[in-house]
């Protein structure tokens, strides 16, 4: 299940990829338009700064922009970053793996099961970018 942060995420970054030219935009008017918590996404935003997917100017004219183009950044991307493991079990996963304590990866019908949900949860959200949540 998606965090509240991360559908946050995906609402302010689809309505920024709707804008015509990349400009920057005001955290306070993302937040408004979009019904956001301000604090909420002063922190969305700033992670993915962080990250590289954004980039932020200050002064007259400021506010957050793409750094990377839309179609290049991937939904899996942006769940990681804000929710951590796609993975349903922790010996699964790519990126955040880490062995079941009480388990033999090698004979469980559990862990083969979510390897599977998990790479059919990956096929879709490493190729579905934000560009294809305003498109679709």
């Amino acid at each position: 299940m998606l965090s509240k942060k991360t559908q946050y995420a995906f609402q302010a970054l689809s309505y920024m990829a709707q804008q015509k030219d990349n400009d920057p935009l005001l955290i306070a008017d993302i937040a408004k338009k979009k019904k956001i918590p301000l604090k909420f996404l002063e922190n969305i935003l700033l992670l993915l700064r962080k990250d590289g997917v954004l980039e932020s100017k200050k002064g007259k004219g400021g506010g957050y922009y793409f750094k990377m183009k839309p179609k290049d950044v991937t939904l899996a991307r942006v769940i990681r970053l804000l929710d951590g493991p796609i993975a349903p079990l922790s010996c699964v996963s790519l990126h955040f793996y880490e062995r079941c304590r009480n388990c033999d990866e090698k004979h469980c019908g559990l862990h083969d099961m979510m390897v599977k949900v998990c790479d059919a949860n990956l096929k879709i959200l490493e190729k579905k970018t934000i560009a294809d949540l305003v498109t679709e």
